[in-house]
């Protein structure tokens, strides 16, 4: 019974294995408060292919026009690593933001990866003339 139960436990596992798997280093970059005037703020999220085939990023697509997406487009080889960047313009967009950057790839069992920034900006001062 035992090794009825070791042999399909080791199927299970060599099967998750199978084909291009990304592991985030994580998901979520908080900018915490900056000021307006400060510009652009960039993140940057790295990922790991853990899978045993090449892993192909597809289509990478931010949730507002505000925040642009750059990302690896060469495939990434079993072990090795790529990156997401997202670079936020705060240019007149005070207050608490919080935006999504949805990533798709070539991975069979979990396509489609989500990846946050979020932070608070700092209005510029007003002129009084």
């Amino acid at each position: 019974m035992f090794l009825i139960f070791a042999v399909a436990f080791a199927g299970i596992i060599y099967a998750q294995q199978e084909g291009p798997a990304i592991s985030w280093k994580t998901t979520v970059h908080d900018f915490g408060t900056f000021k307006e005037e400060a510009g652009i703020q960039t993140a940057t999220f790295e990922f790991v292919n853990t899978g045993n085939a090449p892993l192909y990023l597809t289509n990478v697509k931010a949730s507002c026009g505000c925040t642009t997406p750059e990302w690896s487009k060469e495939p990434i080889q079993p072990g090795g690593k790529g990156y997401v960047k997202a670079a936020y313009n705060p240019a007149n967009r005070p207050g608490k933001f919080n935006k999504s950057i949805t990533v798709t790839t070539n991975e069979t069992t979990q396509p489609t990866s989500v990846l946050y920034i979020k932070g608070e900006v700092i209005p510029k001062e007003q002129q009084v003339n």
